[in-house]
């Protein structure tokens, strides 16, 4: 069963920044892409970053040039670099692991909660 840990959630205030790291029990090679979604009370689970295999990234409009998406395949791990913070950022973020053929294999989930 693959096992996706993720860790650097918490509070913080506008405009400032924060880390997310998934470390991922097999090798992140394995999938066919890693993301990062994120889900706001009420709100359905939106994706906000994917990174492929081949180091593909697309993001989501409201986080470009905000956020960055970066893996490192030596340590099975994949970050979320988050900047800017906006109080609408608020929400539990989720690392995914997409294999075709499985679909997705989700992380427990993170709060992160930016205060105005």
């Amino acid at each position: 069963q693959v096992q996706l840990v993720e860790s650097g959630g918490g509070v913080v205030q506008a405009g400032g920044s924060l880390r997310l790291s998934c470390a991922a029990s097999e090798s992140i090679s394995s999938f066919n892409f890693m993301g990062w979604y994120r889900q706001a009370p009420g709100n359905q689970r939106e994706l906000v970053a994917t990174i492929t295999r081949g180091d593909i990234i697309n993001y989501v409009d409201s986080v470009k040039g905000r956020f960055t998406i970066s893996s490192d395949n030596a340590k099975n791990t994949v970050y979320l670099e988050m900047g800017s913070l906006k109080p609408e950022d608020t929400a539990v973020y989720y690392c995914s692991a997409y294999r075709f053929n499985f679909g997705n294999y989700w992380g427990q989930g993170l709060q992160v909660t930016v205060s105005s």
